[in-house]
């Protein structure tokens, strides 16, 4: 338990200064397009969401760059934890970068976090240590194969949903984008639980296995719509998102189907502190949608980063 604990935290970490890094390559990036575009016809406004071009051209910046990395490192550690730990406590934790991103943020992006902020972040932690408090053993994780096929559908299609809904609204998508990448990454932890051939290791069974492919379609497209998410909309806000959405769901699904559990008397303080992390994420995710409207965004004739540094 404790050092799935430990794994989860150091993951939590890893992803929370990646999505910050991710965040000040994507808008350098969305910048340069704007002025490109604004040069090559002036008085064109344009609609809709970034265009894959955009979202490649920061995905070569070199801030974006390092955060893939840290997210990559990231993916193998909370692997690791959702094999060790119940799925609502492995995920929650991880969601934790959600502290880590907002504090960065600050620093990086100049972005200054209201009061409210503040306090739901705060009672996003509180509800850390309740369901660390409350965890008890993991399921065994072993399912139907129709399960896994099912698990499949669901990624391709949640996926699939979050571009065209990113094309269709534009900067109105940011928080569904969010959301849908988080679910993403939900399926991903549910896909590494269930995923056969890795214990004992069987190449064969594991290439087989549609929950491996369930896995390659939500982290890659849950990436990639995070990415947009941080491109067209507020670093807090898409983040927040993408917690509610790697929390909820991966949790109930652990406790209804894969045998995940409290400790014994201790079923009412999972659900008070798995409520509160939803709600805290909920209210960082409401308030920061609006960091953008405050005039708190750096200017975009400053750097994002100090470089001189």
């Amino acid at each position: 338990m404790l050092i799935g604990l430990i794994t989860a935290i150091a993951a939590s970490v890893c992803y929370g200064t990646g999505s910050v890094l991710q965040a000040v390559g994507s808008r350098k990036s969305a910048r340069r397009e704007a002025a490109s575009a604004a040069t090559a016809a002036a008085g064109v406004t344009q609609h809709g969401g970034p265009s894959l071009s955009s979202t490649a051209k920061a995905a070569m910046t070199w801030e974006f760059i390092v955060g893939t990395i840290l997210d990559f490192v990231g993916f193998g550690l909370g692997a690791l934890a959702a094999r060790m730990l119940p799925l609502f406590l492995s995920q929650t934790v991880i969601s934790a970068n959600l502290v880590i991103t907002a504090v960065l943020s600050v620093k990086m992006l100049g972005i200054r976090l209201s009061r409210k902020e503040w306090t739901s972040i705060a009672v996003v932690c509180g509800s850390l240590v309740l369901l660390a408090t409350a965890a008890g053993h993991e399921g065994s994780g072993h399912t139907e194969r129709a399960t896994h096929w099912w698990l499949l559908i669901v990624s391709v299609a949640l996926m699939v949903l979050g571009t065209v809904a990113v094309r269709l609204m534009g900067a109105g998508a940011a928080i569904l984008a969010g959301l849908l990448s988080g679910l993403g990454f939900g399926a991903l932890g549910v896909g590494v639980r269930i995923l056969d051939g890795v214990d004992p290791f069987d190449l064969g069974t594991l290439l087989a296995d549609p929950a491996l492919y369930a896995i390659l379609v939500a982290g890659i497209g849950g990436m990639y719509l995070h990415t947009v998410a941080l491109q067209i909309g507020s670093v807090n806000g898409a983040t927040a998102a993408l917690v509610v959405g790697e929390t909820v769901l991966p949790g109930l699904i652990g406790v209804v189907w894969l045998g995940d559990a409290s400790r014994p008397g201790f079923a009412w303080v999972a659900i008070i502190g798995f409520v509160l992390a939803v709600a805290g994420a909920v209210a960082v995710a409401w308030y920061g949608k609006h960091e953008g409207e405050s005039g708190t965004e750096p200017d975009a004739s400053r750097p994002l980063v100090d470089t001189a540094r």
